[in-house]
């Protein structure tokens, strides 16, 4: 059993080779990503050596157990945290997305409901913000475009480790389920006669690309420039320093208008430019792959429902994994880790049991 663990202790052991090397933290990248991969890898070994431990503790207890009582429980003991560890190491082993261990690009805009939507959006934001500062992580605002009440038409958002994050715990391992539209319902604060109305917001989420990553060629670009704006319309900007770059190829479009400078904003659209692409090469590959390598619930379908907060029942649900609550409040303010744990308990199962089919 987990006889896959026998290649990765010598993976493991030529990454600590590789790590203790001075010419591997010449090239910044390069450690990450071994850095990374080190990480995953220990947490694989640091289990399967916890398994072996208590497979011998058991041995010597159950031989022991004839000659002292003491002994037959402690046995009974080992034996649910045996089984408790081999379930651990299972979860491990499943093979990841190796995107899992990078940053993420959060986008949200408003959708149905007008001025209301904005206003969610603005809110959801927030809720990922103080997700994220909980966490330790930073995040940092790429480009927006502000509602005329202070919320968001649309705003990109960077959520980023400090350091090498452990296994399955990066930005994007634990933020990927996000992506879909989002509903609300309650009382806006344009409703003058106290009905509850019914809006969205939609959540685009993709890992942040490297340079390494996505190899993109400027003779493919199409760059226009323009003047940024604010709330309805009006004009913040006097020179033509927000940007909007093309890629020719795949049509994938990207913009940026929050710096004050067109080398800024053109930085800032190319970081995004470079997920989006990402994002959709990967979701290619695993359409090509088949439906055993897609999450049941991780969509590819961004029109697709998948929660909904009910202001005036204080209560969350998740409409892919069943998870309800009535804590909204608390989860608006940051506490949202049981309902991500939700959708990724709910993936790792669908993986487990395609794994043993």
């Amino acid at each position: 059993m987990f006889e896959a663990v026998e290649g990765l202790l010598v993976e493991h052991r030529e990454l600590e080779g590789k790590l203790a090397a001075p010419e591997t933290h010449a090239d910044a990248r390069l450690a990450k990503q071994l850095n990374q991969r080190y990480s995953q890898l220990s947490s694989i070994i640091g289990a399967w050596r916890e398994w072996q431990q208590l497979g011998d503790d058991l041995g010597a207890a159950r031989e022991l157990a004839g000659e002292d009582a003491a002994f037959a429980e402690e046995a009974e003991q080992l034996v649910e945290r045996r089984a408790t560890a081999e379930e651990r190491l299972r979860r491990l082993l499943v093979p990841r997305d190796p995107t899992d261990e990078k940053d993420a690009l959060l986008e949200v805009k408003s959708g149905e409901g007008g001025e209301e939507s904005a206003l969610f959006a603005g809110d959801l934001l927030r809720m990922y913000t103080r997700y994220a500062e909980a966490r330790g992580w930073k995040v940092e605002i790429l480009d927006a475009t502000e509602s005329d009440l202070g919320g968001y038409k649309s705003v990109t958002a960077a959520v980023k480790a400090k350091g090498t994050p452990e296994s399955g715990e990066a930005p994007f391992a634990q933020l990927k389920f996000e992506g879909g539209v989002h509903r609300v319902q309650r009382v806006p604060v344009t409703e003058s006669q106290g009905r509850v109305h019914t809006s969205a917001a939609g959540v685009l989420v993709f890992p942040e690309a490297e340079q390494i990553d996505v190899q993109v060629d400027e003779n493919d670009l199409r760059i226009d420039v323009y003047r940024s704006s604010g709330p309805g319309g009006q004009s913040v900007n006097t020179t033509d320093s927000a940007v909007r770059i093309t890629h020719v190829p795949t049509g994938i479009v990207a913009s940026c208008q929050n710096e004050k400078s067109q080398l800024q904003n053109r930085e800032q659209a190319m970081r995004i430019l470079r997920a989006r692409i990402l994002a959709a090469a990967q979701e290619k590959a695993d359409a090509e792959a088949g439906a055993a390598r897609r999450s049941q619930v991780r969509t590819v379908d961004r029109s697709e429902r998948i929660r909904t907060y009910n202001y005036p029942e204080n209560r969350i649900s998740d409409h892919r994994t069943g998870y309800k609550a009535y804590n909204l409040d608390q989860v608006l303010d940051g506490d949202l880790q049981p309902v991500l744990d939700s959708c990724i308990e709910a993936d790792l199962a669908t993986q487990l049991e395609s794994l043993e089919s």
